[in-house]
């Protein structure tokens, strides 16, 4: 695996946790001492300058086993280092931050798209480079013979096609263009409950549903599939959600019986998939 595939999948993964959570004005991604993603706004000379101090952290911590992550709290809001699969992730938050909720973001995607690109990009071979086979070229005269072959074949002359012909080989149309795959998002769950909240239904992020609009027009969206990470799965009814300052947060409220069908509860990531009937 190389560099160059981490870094454009964890930048793209960076972008996505400031455009979740506003509140996350800088991150990065280094490995010993090199930066392997950064977000379009942090320069590169703070980058440098955090690592170089959090390198002469590390060097005093090794006589309590080493160093996991470090958390300054300042006046005006906090900047996190995390380990995480043998990478440091940096945030830096306003005070406003929820930290639990930009914790679970960040220490959930990250390692998930690691394992991700890990499984699906081909490795390469030692010396970085693919081997081609040319085909081997064909011997003049069987060449030759093919292509008398193929002359002789071919009809004296061409005739129109009856009627019945062209009806029977006339390409079949379908009745309706065919319907887009439907999508599949990560949403964080977050409890639903009150004595008029019906437990067979969820709520979901309206940005989320307005896509799912666009993608399928006129047609009529009334149940998801839900999936968890560790594979259980169910079917069930959705509304947008109420709350409009939850918009655009990619949360996902779920009634406590759908959570324990799911082995789920709030904080943790569930794969949100529109049924198109």
């Amino acid at each position: 695996m190389n560099n160059e595939v981490y870094s454009f999948a964890l930048k793209s993964t960076l972008q996505e946790i400031q455009n979740i959570c506003p509140d996350v004005s800088n991150s990065f991604i280094f490995k010993d001492g090199k930066i392997l993603a950064k977000d379009e706004t942090t320069p590169e000379k703070d980058i440098n300058h955090t690592i170089d101090a959090f390198d002469s952290i590390t060097e005093k911590a090794d006589l309590i086993g080493g160093l996991e992550a470090v958390t300054i709290q300042g006046a005006n809001g906090r900047v996190n280092i995390a380990c995480m699969n043998d990478f440091y992730l940096t945030t830096v938050s306003s005070k406003e931050a929820d930290e639990k909720y930009v914790n679970t973001l960040t220490r959930i995607l990250i390692p998930i798209v690691i394992r991700l690109i890990e499984k699906i990009h081909p490795a390469l071979p030692e010396d970085g480079t693919f081997t081609t086979v040319e085909p081997e070229p064909v011997e003049d005269e069987v060449a030759e013979e093919v292509a008398e072959d193929s002359e002789s074949d071919l009809p004296a002359e061409e005739t129109a096609p009856t009627e019945d012909e062209e009806e029977r080989f006339a390409p079949e149309v379908d009745p309706e263009p065919l319907l887009p795959e439907a999508p599949v998002t990560q949403l964080i769950v977050e409890n639903l409950g009150g004595l008029l909240v019906p437990s067979d239904t969820v709520r979901i992020d309206n940005e989320v549903i307005a896509q799912w609009n666009d993608l399928y027009g006129d047609k009529k969206l009334h149940e998801v599939n839900l999936e968890t990470l560790s594979g259980k799965t169910t079917r069930c009814k959705f509304k947008p959600m109420k709350n409009s300052k939850q918009t655009g947060k990619g949360v996902i409220g779920i009634p406590e019986k759908i959570q324990l069908t799911l082995e789920t509860s709030k904080g943790e990531l569930v794969m949100v998939k529109p049924i198109v009937e």
